[in-house]
């Protein structure tokens, strides 16, 4: 189903992401980290879907349809390097940004950071060209914000 997409983004300097692919690409890395301690419940998905509506500007039943498209990417999206590589690649720096402390809301969603969860975030922030402590400053936003 999304082969072309992945394609397109895996390929050697991906171009920019037309916004619709960036939206779909970044959701799908909430997604990846949200089942990163094998667990993916409904406090994650929900978190997600209110993290994308708010983001986006999205009613709930199209941040829950973007969720959906994007469970399916990951599921058919390569390794995380390579896949969060990508996205470096074709999305700025700003959305990169975001897309951590969006993460660090997925992370905390359910009360417990596992330390699953907390390796693959430190790789996609590595990964995503973000330093440890523009994540770490991100975490403290999600957190003053509970």
């Amino acid at each position: 189903m999304f082969a072309e997409f992945l394609r397109r983004l895996t390929e050697p300097g991906p171009a920019p992401l037309p916004d619709t692919d960036a939206r779909l690409a970044l959701t799908a890395l909430l997604v990846r980290v949200a089942r990163a301690d094998e667990t993916y419940d409904t406090a994650e998905s929900s978190r997600i879907d209110r993290i994308v509506a708010a983001r986006y500007a999205l009613s709930p039943f199209e941040a829950a349809k973007l969720r959906s498209d994007a469970e399916a990417l990951e599921a058919e999206a390569p390794d995380t390097v390579r896949f969060t590589r990508s996205i470096k690649d074709a999305v700025s720096y700003d959305e990169r940004i975001g897309v951590i402390e969006a993460l660090w809301q997925v992370v905390l969603a359910d009360g417990v950071r596992e330390a699953e969860e907390d390796a693959l975030l430190r790789l996609v922030t590595n990964l995503l060209g973000i330093s440890d402590m523009d994540s770490a400053l991100a975490r403290k936003r999600v957190e003053a914000a509970r």
